[in-house]
């Protein structure tokens, strides 16, 4: 199995990995995505800080592979990854995991579910 992972934050990356911890094995692959704005350095930070977190914790999964990428479309970034990696499924979470964010689906994880051609799989993340 080759999960794609679209991360935000560190929050986001923890709660997946949490996730992936239960399921997947030595056998499975990992490709870790996070998509900031190209003119916002801050995000870019944030970003890189969510990708740092994911080989550190899939130590037991066969490859994880990080991308950093950049443009204001995630949704889009995201399924052309997925395309270019052959994931076999999508890994996102409900929100970015920041203290003062809802736990519903936000309309970028909305618009994914709604046209994705591959299974996603939306995972809680935990109060921050």
């Amino acid at each position: 199995m080759h999960y794609l992972v679209g991360t935000a934050s560190v929050h986001t990356t923890a709660a997946i990995c949490d996730y992936l911890d239960e399921r997947a094995t030595s056998n499975d692959d990992a490709t870790i995505v996070a998509v900031a704005p190209a003119d916002d350095p801050t995000a870019r930070r944030d970003a890189q800080e969510a990708l740092n977190v994911a080989p550190v914790r899939l130590v037991a999964l066969g490859d994880v592979e990080t991308k950093l990428r950049t443009g204001d479309e995630p949704v889009q970034t995201l399924l052309e990854t997925a395309t270019e990696v052959n994931a076999d499924e999508i890994l996102i979470a409900a929100h970015d995991g920041l203290a003062d964010e809802s736990t519903s689906v936000e309309s970028a994880t909305r618009r994914l579910l709604e046209t994705a051609s591959l299974p996603v799989v939306v995972v809680p993340v935990p109060d921050a």
